[in-house]
């Protein structure tokens, strides 16, 4: 309950301030996923890091470092079709898992901009999981 009502207030924020905000994402680049719930099937709001790729946006399924992927995660494996807000834009976006050697790049493209994201890596023995994010 916790992890939603502080998503949600994050949410509030990224939207009242054209996607910037406070406290632990200060100064970082947060975008806001519309995903599809696998099993629910109602829309689920997720606010996330990113880091630019060329034109693409690219996310990272730590859930911090946590042993299990993010639902997010879940959901964009059932509906790849996803909308993002960045600022004041919003659009509508493909998502693609990417493979070696691909993830390594990106992965650490998000420590250079970001470095608690090495932190998640050692904290688990899963492979983070990188999505890659393209205008649809």
């Amino acid at each position: 309950m916790a992890v939603n009502n502080f998503n949600q207030s994050i949410i509030e924020e990224f939207r009242a301030n054209s996607g910037k905000v406070g406290g632990p994402f200060e100064g970082g680049t947060l975008l806001l996923l519309t995903s599809t719930g696998a099993k629910s099937g109602q829309p689920r709001v997720s606010p996330l890091a990113y880091v630019a790729d060329g034109e693409r946006y690219v996310i990272i399924a730590s859930k911090a470092g946590a042993p299990t992927n993010p639902d997010w995660y879940h959901n964009l494996l059932a509906h790849p079709d996803a909308t993002i807000e960045v600022g004041r834009e919003q659009f509508q976006v493909q998502a693609t898992v990417v493979e070696e050697p691909e993830r390594s790049r990106l992965y650490a493209k998000m420590v250079e901009k970001m470095p608690g994201f090495a932190d998640y890596q050692r904290k688990t023995t899963r492979q983070i999981p990188v999505v890659v994010l393209e205008r649809a």
